[in-house]
C-alpha cells in the first residue's frame, strides 16, 4: 500500500482520522453475460485483481489506524452481476462510507450518453444499487459530519444543496466526498502537465474560458449548469465545510479551492494508493 498522509486543522477536541480510497475498479463478470461484457473483465483482470488484494491491505490498516473508511466512487468498473455483487458483499462493512462515481452506473464504459435515466436504468439492473446509499450520504463520526454526493456525471443539482445544508444545519464540521474533483485553476493546469494529450480535465465547475480547451464532446458533457454553479458557490462560502476528499483523476493532488478550504484528489486503490486525513 502507498500511504499519503494529511492534516486539515478544524479545532477538534479529539483527532479524527479517515482513510480515503478511490478508483478500485473491480472487473468481475461470469458466463451469464453477453460476450462484450466478458471480454471487458479479461482486459481488466490484472488492474481488478490487484484492487482486491490491495483492499485487504487498505481495510486491515484502517481497521488499526482510523477511525472510518470514505470511499469515493468507482469501486466497480462497469455493471455486471458479479460487480455487484461483491460490492454488496465489501459495503456490508459499516467502517466504510460509499458514495458513487460514473462507473458504478457504466454498462460498457463510454458506449452510450451518461445522464440520469442512463443511471437509474443501471441502479435499477443492479437490484438498487450495492445495498448502501448511493446518491446522498452522510455520517457523523467523531464530532464531524460526513456528506458524500454522487457527482459523477459532472453536475449538481438543487435537491444535493437543500439535502447538504440541512447537512449543515446539524451544527458538526462536514467533510464533503465526492467523486469528481470541483475546479481549481492550478489542478487544472496539473492535469494538462500529467495527461498533456488528454481532451479535457475532468474537473466539476469549469467556466468557458477553461472549457475553450476541450473537444466538443467533453465541453458539452462537462459544461456546468445552474444548479451546479450554485452548489458549489455555497461549498466554497459556507464555513462549517472544512475539507473534499475526491478521486475520478487516477492521479494525488492537494490543493484550495478558498484559502480555507482544502481539496484531496487520491489515486486508484488499485494502484494501492489510499490517503490517511487526520482531522484535528
Amino acid at each position: 500500500m502507498k500511504l499519503i498522509k494529511s492534516t486539515v486543522t478544524i479545532g477538534l477536541e479529539k483527532p479524527v482520522k479517515l482513510l480515503h480510497l478511490t478508483d478500485t475498479h473491480i472487473a468481475l463478470c461470469d458466463e451469464s453475460e453477453d460476450e462484450r461484457k466478458q471480454a471487458l473483465a479479461r482486459r481488466r483482470a490484472e488492474s481488478s485483481a490487484a484492487g482486491l488484494r490491495y483492499w485487504e491491505e487498505q481495510t486491515a490498516y484502517a481497521e488499526s489506524n482510523c477511525d472510518l473508511i470514505v470511499h469515493t466512487g468507482d469501486l466497480i468498473d462497469f455493471v455486471s452481476k458479479a460487480n455487484a455483487a461483491k460490492a454488496r458483499e465489501l459495503l456490508k462493512d459499516d467502517r466504510i462510507f460509499f458514495i458513487a462515481g460514473n462507473h458504478e452506473y457504466s454498462q460498457y464504459l463510454g458506449e452510450a450518453w451518461e445522464d440520469n435515466a442512463y443511471r437509474m436504468n443501471s441502479y435499477m439492473q443492479m437490484g438498487c444499487g450495492f445495498g448502501v446509499p448511493m446518491f446522498f450520504n452522510s455520517r457523523i463520526v467523531g464530532g464531524v459530519n460526513i456528506v458524500g454526493i454522487d457527482n459523477g456525471y459532472y453536475l449538481f443539482e438543487d435537491w444535493h444543496l437543500q439535502r447538504l445544508k440541512t447537512e449543515v444545519e446539524k451544527g458538526f464540521p462536514v467533510v464533503l466526498a465526492f467523486h469528481d474533483p470541483l475546479f481549481e485553476q492550478s489542478l487544472y493546469d496539473y492535469h494538462f502537465s500529467y495527461f498533456p494529450n488528454e481532451p479535457c480535465t475532468y474537473l466539476v465547475g469549469c467556466d468557458e474560458e477553461h472549457l475553450m480547451r476541450y473537444s466538443e464532446f467533453r465541453a458539452m458533457q462537462q459544461r456546468p449548469n445552474a444548479a451546479t454553479l450554485r452548489f458549489i458557490d455555497y461549498v466554497k462560502n459556507e464555513p462549517a465545510i472544512k475539507a473534499i476528499l475526491t478521486g475520478h483523476l487516477h492521479f494525488s493532488y492537494e490543493s484550495n479551492l478558498t484559502p480555507s478550504l482544502p481539496q484531496f484528489v487520491t489515486g486508484c486503490s488499485c494502484d494501492g494508493i489510499a490517503r490517511e486525513l487526520t482531522l484535528i
